[in-house]
């Protein structure tokens, strides 16, 4: 029940689900497999072992599953998988994994990536996230829920960006950046927290007061790192986005440091001493 157009090239032995439209100029390779109401518009290429979940669309000049940039890579089954629902913009690039990682490259559900944005091999970018218009994902990079990267950022290889975090446009991150820190800036500084993402996720104002606390705590007061992670453990203990931040920094899988503090630029871009970082 598929509606294929006649300049389309589906390969033998794609799976092609129930309800899949599969528009002019597009092409799926040999071990592919469309979910079912996938839409790819036009001029789309899917390749490699790709899977795309349920209602998945992809806008024309987009590539799905194509082999990494990464000189290791000599042909291998590695994967690609796109979660349901994702929406995938015009000139997108979502390479497939490399050797040495996981063996697979993850977008998950419910993301949305703007036009021209590039997700290299083996990175993981889990549900909910949205990449803006020319966003560059170096390899292995791990984007928990709900982050958002804005416009032209960069994003180091191996970085971890943290759930519900928020990247200014055109920052440069080479550092791992906790759950909901908004960051700004090149190199990017950590300037303060996604305050209304968070309060649009149900966050109360007594929960994002602790928070602030909490983040200048560990973040911005003097002294020793590790003594200033287990005073704000102590003092907040029971508040569940606090310890969030905190499992996140002693996460020891991390292969980068932490984001460093530092202050908005630009004051009218962001929040003030008392309400930093009013990331959308």
């Amino acid at each position: 029940m598929a509606e294929i157009h006649p300049t389309a090239s589906v390969a033998p032995g794609a799976v092609i689900g129930e309800g899949c439209r599969i528009g002019p100029g597009c092409v799926v390779g040999p071990d592919v497999v469309l979910g079912a109401g996938v839409e790819l518009i036009a001029h789309v290429m899917v390749d490699g072992h790709t899977r795309l979940g349920e209602g998945v669309r992809v806008f024309p000049f987009a590539t799905i599953g194509m082999a990494p940039q990464d000189l290791k890579y000599k042909g291998q089954p590695t994967r690609c998988e796109i979660g349901a629902r994702t929406l995938i913009r015009e000139h997108v690039t979502v390479h497939r994994a490399s050797v040495g990682g996981s063996g697979v490259t993850t977008v998950g559900a419910d993301c949305m990536l703007m036009a021209t944005a590039h997700v290299a091999h083996d990175c993981v970018v889990s549900d909910g996230v949205i990449l803006a218009n020319n966003v560059m994902l170096g390899g292995h990079v791990h984007v928990d829920p709900g982050a958002f990267i804005g416009g032209g950022a960069a994003v180091h290889q191996t970085v971890r960006v943290g759930r519900l975090a928020m990247i200014s446009g055109m920052a440069g991150v080479t550092n791992d950046i906790p759950p909901f820190g908004f960051v700004f800036g090149l190199p990017a500084r950590l300037v303060g927290f996604n305050r209304i993402g968070l309060l649009r996720r149900g966050a109360t104002r007594d929960q994002l007061r602790t928070l602030r606390l909490a983040n200048n705590l560990i973040f911005k007061e003097p002294g020793e790192f590790a003594a200033r992670i287990a005073e704000a453990e102590q003092r907040f203990a029971g508040e569940p986005l606090v310890m969030e931040v905190i499992a996140f920094v002693r996460d020891t899988t991390r292969r980068r440091q932490l984001v460093r503090p530092g202050r908005m630029a630009a004051p009218e871009l962001g929040g003030s001493d008392e309400e930093p970082g009013e990331g959308a």
